[in-house]
Formats: structure tokens, C-alpha cells, sequence
């Protein structure tokens, strides 16, 4: 069962792949960036549990090391090889910050609620601008990029929902948790944070990045994730029947949809509480 339920995951990330290609209109890291193959620096937001963090993207053929700038030349990466991995040679380099909580959640633990950062102390911290990207190759040659931060963030999806088949959801117009419409818990709204940021609302939306996995432990049936992207202007996604035939009996699952910028910044929702193949019901929390 765990051979079958590993080749049903390739299957369907492959499968997500293609439908992705397929889009006319799709989100995609800054290609070619100067002498590397690709980079991007990016935000990403959790809308429902209110966090927020930066993510980069480096790629280029046998590196020994990669830097990364900030606008204003400070330095805010750097990664090397050394033993067995100096000799065999560096490319993608992917990574994501930290996370931390955007508003005062009242459930979260005290610890993170020392360390919360709002979207204006975010902006503070990574300033818009070009960052640049400088390497390092194998026989010494140097390498330099650059690419965009922007604070382009587009609405987070709302009113997720699941029939058992097919996967919906609308356009946002704010930024959940990290920059509501109105103030219900002492966050951050809307119009507090245009000076620093685009209007949510008037953000296009490149693509929709969606995602159904189950809501269990980790193991055989908890690594199990449908994944797909599709373009900006979809709002409904069929879940394939081969994949949730492959989910056990009254599976609990969770869905969460991502508003991918054409700038790569991207807000995403989660919503859990969705019982798939349902025979006696899903264990309540």
C-alpha cells in the first residue's frame, strides 16, 4: 500500500505539473536573471494563521557560492560548499525566513507573541527594491543577477469550500489575519498599511496555487498532497477521483488556496474541516 500510495504522488505531481504548463498565464521566478539561471526574492503570507516571510530562489550551473544584497547592499544570504559538496559544486538554492505571527493571535503561545512582526515592521525589514544576486563559479568566474522585491500582495482567497469533488474559492480584497478590512483584534487593517503597501484588491492574480492533503499525522496517508496551479482567473478546481479514491475511509483533509502575484508574492488561505470518503464521519478535534 505505501509503494502504491508513493506512486500516486508522483503521479499527481507530475499531473499538476503539466495542467500548470499549460496555463496562459502563469507567475515565474525572474528567468534568465543576468548570468544566473534564475533567482526571485519574495513575500508570502499565511492569511488564516497570520504569519509572514521572505523567500528566495538562486540557480546556476556549478556554483562554489552564492550572495545576496538588499537594496541597500547589505548582505542577507550567503551559502558555500565545503568537503564533498565544494568538490561536486552548488546549484538551486532555495530557502524561506522564519514566520512569524503578523498579529496578536489569542491563541498562540506566549513565546510568539514576543516576537511578532507586523506588515509594517516587515516592510521595515525587507525594503522594496532590486537584490542582487552574486556567485561564484567553479573556476572562479563571478556571477550577478537581480530581481525585484515588490509589496504588490495580492487579496487572500475567501470562502474556500469542498462538495466532495470540486474545490472553490473568490477573489480577496484584504490580507486575512496580517491586514483585515476592519480591526476585530487589535491587527494592522487595510487602510492603515496603503502608504506601504499596494491596495490588495487592485493586485493582479498571476495564478491560484491550490492544495488538498489530509489532515492526520504525518505518515503514509499524511504525505499524501494534491498540488496544482492554474490561472489567475479560475475559481474551481476538480479534484481527481483517483486521488481521493486513494484516501483511506473518512479522511479528514484540509484545502488551501494561494493568490500567486505576477510578482511572485502570494497570500494563501486554509480551511480545514472537510471529510472525504466519508462512512461513519471524520474524528472531531
Amino acid at each position: 500500500m505505501k509503494a502504491i500510495h508513493v506512486m500516486l504522488k508522483r503521479v499527481f505531481g507530475v499531473a499538476a505539473t503539466a495542467l500548470v504548463s499549460a496555463g496562459l498565464i502563469q507567475a515565474n521566478a525572474t528567468e534568465p536573471c543576468g548570468d544566473f539561471g534564475e533567482c526571485k526574492v519574495l513575500i508570502e503570507i499565511n492569511s488564516s494563521d497570520g504569519d509572514i516571510g521572505f523567500h528566495w530562489l538562486g540557480d546556476a550551473d556549478d556554483l562554489r557560492a552564492m550572495r545576496i544584497t538588499d537594496p541597500n547592499g547589505a548582505k542577507v544570504f550567503e551559502n558555500r560548499g565545503f568537503g564533498p559538496l565544494r568538490e561536486q559544486k552548488l546549484t538551486e538554492t532555495f530557502g524561506e525566513s522564519a514566520e512569524p505571527l503578523c498579529w496578536p493571535d489569542p491563541e498562540a503561545d506566549p513565546e510568539d507573541l514576543e516576537d511578532i512582526v507586523s506588515l509594517r515592521d516587515f516592510r521595515d525589514i525587507w525594503e522594496p527594491g532590486y537584490y542582487v544576486f552574486r556567485g561564484k563559479g567553479d573556476g572562479g568566474e563571478k556571477l550577478f543577477g537581480e530581481t525585484e522585491l515588490t509589496y504588490d500582495l495580492p487579496g487572500a482567497p475567501q470562502d474556500l469550500d469542498f462538495d466532495g469533488s470540486m474545490i472553490t474559492w473568490i477573489a480577496g480584497n484584504d490580507l486575512g489575519n496580517c491586514a483585515p478590512l476592519a480591526d476585530g483584534d487589535g491587527q494592522e487593517t487595510i487602510p492603515y498599511v496603503l502608504d506601504i503597501i499596494a491596495d490588495p484588491a487592485s493586485v493582479a492574480v498571476a495564478a491560484f496555487e491550490v492544495v488538498m492533503e489530509p489532515d492526520v499525522d504525518d505518515g503514509a496517508v499524511g504525505n499524501l498532497k494534491y498540488t496544482i496551479r492554474v490561472p489567475g482567473d479560475t475559481f474551481a478546481v476538480e479534484v481527481p477521483s483517483l486521488y481521493l479514491a486513494s484516501l483511506p475511509d473518512d479522511t479528514p483533509v484540509k484545502i488551501e488556496v494561494g493568490a500567486i502575484g505576477e510578482d511572485d508574492n502570494a497570500t494563501f488561505t486554509e480551511e480545514d474541516g472537510f471529510c472525504v470518503n466519508e462512512v461513519v464521519g471524520c474524528p472531531e478535534d
